[in-house]
């Protein structure tokens, strides 16, 4: 630590810091534009020139390093005349046009201006004309204000992975553009929008709807991914008009993922569910929530008095609120059935009793920076979870080895170690075993010794055993492909032993906003909530398809889209004598399956509490009033118990219940999971397999039907992938069309080659219009040319 002096008053600093970090610290401001505490120095605006003793001149704050008794006067007239005169050259061709820029009212350029700014400008020739180059469907340009801060360069650079914006040009020929007029494209592209010190980037969606002053802030957290993003949502009149970042280090620092950010552009979509409806000989009506409510529970109750509790099931949405998903296994069991699930895009359910209270990522969000060494297994988390994604990326850029073994080679927009691209990702797991077994010199896990015995490991399998086996701090993650595997439970076994082995850390990828909330609240059938062992026998949602079951009860879910085996979805709803939809959205699929629709209140409408993969709780309230008779889904659950004459349904507040659940819970966040074994048996089918898991823009109802997302690149279009060789294989070889055929049901769609696909399989993603009815990933399907 050293001392140095800022405007006559003594401040403690650790010595190499910036000065203008220093300054922060110490609660004197320093302007800037260029700078951000979460960028690299560029240096660039010029901003920030303060007067230190002894310097011939003025310094720039963001890149100058204290030392022990240095001197700086930040409010000098030497200062403020440094700062003035930069202000003027930086407005000497910006346009004059505040009144009609979206940035107004929350500009720092505007703020600067007013404070080091004149009243009237000395420059009296021609202004630069910058085009305004088409950035895609989120973000619009104005590059006549842009100042050449870089920090959208630097954003997409070191945190987002992937340098979409440049600056070509010098002097004031300088401008910032796309390389050869691309769109930006990256799962984070929004945030430039609020990185941009002035109007040059601004949000599409929002453009020209709303001034700042109109609009009130509200807290929300985003159901998307098992982040659980902060978000401030502004509202004005009762409507939703833009989402941005609540700064929060521990969650999500000061990013938001593009899906967190405009997925409330589909609260108005036209199929948005806003009154109740019954169906009356195969013909929908709206209806009163009388008529509709009391239909529901004698339908439930009828199915119960025929059939018995046991052919009545619920599945819920991952991104359900805490308290929806405990009053939905809370109706359920009261009723007399444990048939409840939200895990629909998973299909091995061996080890569920033996899974901890909840799949965590095992550490806390912040410490993924400080990793040295990551596996990351079957799962895309740079589109499934792109904020965790950015952790990583920082910590590859200080010399984290990130390994990948996938089925796909996703681009991650990091620096990888090492990469395996095998179909068979349980033999490349158990290579990777053998290989750290083996450096280590010790015996085979417990019940793996003849699944290992027989096995080679490869020179990429040995890296990543010695790489995990060396770093201080490594963790193996499984994504969302290998949550959907069909041998799911020996892939966490297998890296479990891998973690424990090499001293790292297990973590779950969990899928959804929610699937830690709803694991504690109950709503899956083996636990009640508190991860207490559940006291009837229930089905998960696949036994629930294969035993026919006759009633239904849908909690925010679309089943042909949401399930990882939408066949089996499609099977079970069609055998199914009566189904009631609690849903925010009513497209045909879900119009054709249920008998009742009940309008719930989406995330910006309805309080709740949501629990992340770190198992952080967070609360947020209601932003706006849902629309037409729509209504949270709590109240709905809550007067459906009641009409079922259920006890402990007379809640009058989501606190209430909140208050409720967190009395059974106690420390139940904390339960480790037990030790798992199986013959570890599984092998692929022969012939030709299928991969599929949700993509981005695919993951729920809400993201679905937010239309700026569906028109970006990673709006995923329905076409067959596979590499050269499976496509020779196949006599594929050339065609642009092709029959996939699965479990009774063909498509035709375009067919592409795509290099990073393993061999022997085909890649499909689920969750697609053109792919519903098709099975589940990881199984044989057939595949014939109609060109």
């Amino acid at each position: 630590m050293v001392t140095i002096e800022i405007n006559g008053k003594p401040v403690q600093a650790e010595q190499g810091k910036m000065l203008i970090e220093v300054a922060d610290e110490a609660g004197i401001t320093i302007p800037r534009f260029c700078y951000h505490s979460k960028l690299s120095i560029a240096a660039s605006c010029r901003m920030c020139l303060v007067e230190v003793e002894k310097a011939p001149k003025p310094l720039p704050a963001c890149a100058t390093p204290v030392n022990d008794g240095m001197v700086v006067h930040t409010r000098s007239p030497r200062a403020i005349s440094a700062q003035r005169s930069v202000m003027e050259f930086l407005l000497i061709n910006h346009p004059l046009d505040c009144p009609i820029c979206d940035q107004g009212g929350e500009c720092t350029l505007q703020e600067m201006a007013l404070g080091y700014g004149k009243d009237i400008s000395r420059y009296s020739e021609a202004k630069r004309v910058v085009g305004n180059p088409d950035l895609g469907a989120l973000i619009a340009t104005d590059m006549n204000r842009c100042i050449h801060c870089t920090r959208c360069v630097r954003f997409g650079q070191e945190l987002a992975g992937v340098m979409e914006l440049g600056a070509p040009g010098r002097g004031e020929h300088m401008h910032i553009s796309t390389y050869m007029e691309h769109s930006v494209d990256s799962e984070l592209s929004g945030n430039v929008i609020d990185l941009c010190p002035v109007g040059a980037l601004t949000s599409k969606p929002f453009r020209y709807s709303a001034r700042p002053w109109e609009l009130t802030a509200h807290f929300a957290v985003s159901p998307h991914d098992c982040v659980g993003s902060n978000m401030r949502v502004d509202v004005r009149r009762g409507k939703v008009m833009r989402v941005v970042p609540e700064a929060n280090q521990i969650v999500n620092e000061e990013w938001l993922a593009d899906r967190d950010r405009f997925s409330y552009t589909a609260l108005n979509h036209p199929e948005r569910l806003t009154v109740p409806m019954i169906k009356q000989d195969g013909q929908w009506q709206e209806t009163d929530w009388d008529t509709a409510l009391t239909r529901a529970a004698e339908g439930l109750r009828d199915i119960v008095q025929r059939h018995g509790a046991e052919s009545l099931g619920a599945w819920a949405a991952y991104g359900a609120s805490t308290e929806e998903h405990y009053l939905l296994q809370r109706l359920m069991r009261g009723l007399g059935s444990a048939n409840v699930d939200h895990r629909l895009r998973q299909q091995d359910f061996r080890d569920q009793a033996a899974q901890p209270a909840y799949p965590s990522l095992g550490q806390a969000i912040a410490d993924l920076e400080q990793l040295d060494a990551v596996l990351l297994v079957g799962g895309n988390i740079r589109k499934d979870q792109p904020l965790l994604a950015q952790r990583l990326r920082k910590a590859a850029r200080q010399g984290a080895k990130i390994m990948q073994l996938d089925a796909v080679g996703h681009d991650l927009a990091m620096p990888l170690a090492e990469q395996s691209i095998v179909a068979d990702l349980h033999s490349e797991m158990l290579g990777v075993l053998k290989a750290l077994v083996s450096e280590k010199g010790e015996a085979a896990p417990q019940g793996l010794g003849e699944a290992l015995a027989a096995l080679e490991p490869s020179e990429t399998q040995r890296a990543m055993a010695s790489a995990l086996l060396a770093a201080p701090q490594a963790s193996v993650f499984l994504g969302n492909l290998a949550a959907a595997h069909p041998a799911a439970a020996e892939l966490r076994q297998i890296a479990r032993e891998l973690a424990k082995l090499s001293g790292a850390r297990f973590g779950q990828l969990a899928e959804g906003g929610n699937s830690a909330g709803a694991w504690l609240a109950g709503c899956i059938p083996h636990r009640e909530a508190g991860a207490k062992p559940s006291t009837q026998a229930g089905m998960d949602w696949l036994q629930m398809c294969e035993a026919g079951l006759k009633g239904y009860l849908l909690h925010g879910i679309e089943p042909e889209l949401d399930c990882i085996d939408s066949a089996a979805a499609r099977r079970a709803m069609n055998q199914a004598d009566f189904v009631v939809a609690i849903s925010s959205f009513a497209g045909e699929g879900l119009k054709a399956q249920a008998d009742v629709l009940l309008p719930q209140a989406t995330f910006f409408e309805s309080a709740g509490s949501y629990v992340n993969a770190e198992g952080h709780w967070q609360q947020a309230r209601g932003c706006v009033a849902a629309p037409g008779e729509a209504r949270p889904a709590w109240k709905i659950l809550r007067v459906l118990g009641n009409l079922l004459d259920l006890n402990g349904f007379e809640y009058t507040s989501v606190e209430a219940i909140h208050s409720e659940m967190q009395a059974l819970f106690g420390d139940v966040a904390m339960l480790a999971g037990e030790d798992w074994q199986a013959e570890q048996s599984w092998r692929p089918p022969e012939g030709l397999l299928r991969l599929a898991s949700h993509p981005i823009y695919r993951v729920d109802a809400m993201v679905r039907r937010a239309e700026p997302l569906q028109a970006t690149r990673d709006a995923e279009q329905a076409v067959l992938r596979a590499n050269p060789a499976t496509l020779d294989v196949n006599g594929l070889t050339g065609a642009t069309q092709a029959r996939l055929s699965q479990g009774g049901v063909s498509v035709v769609l375009p067919l592409c080659e795509d290099e990073t696909v393993a061999d022997g399989v085909l890649l499909l993603p689920s969750g697609l219009d053109e792919a519903c009815g098709l099975g589940a990933p990881f199984a044989a399907v057939q595949l014939e040319n109609v060109d």
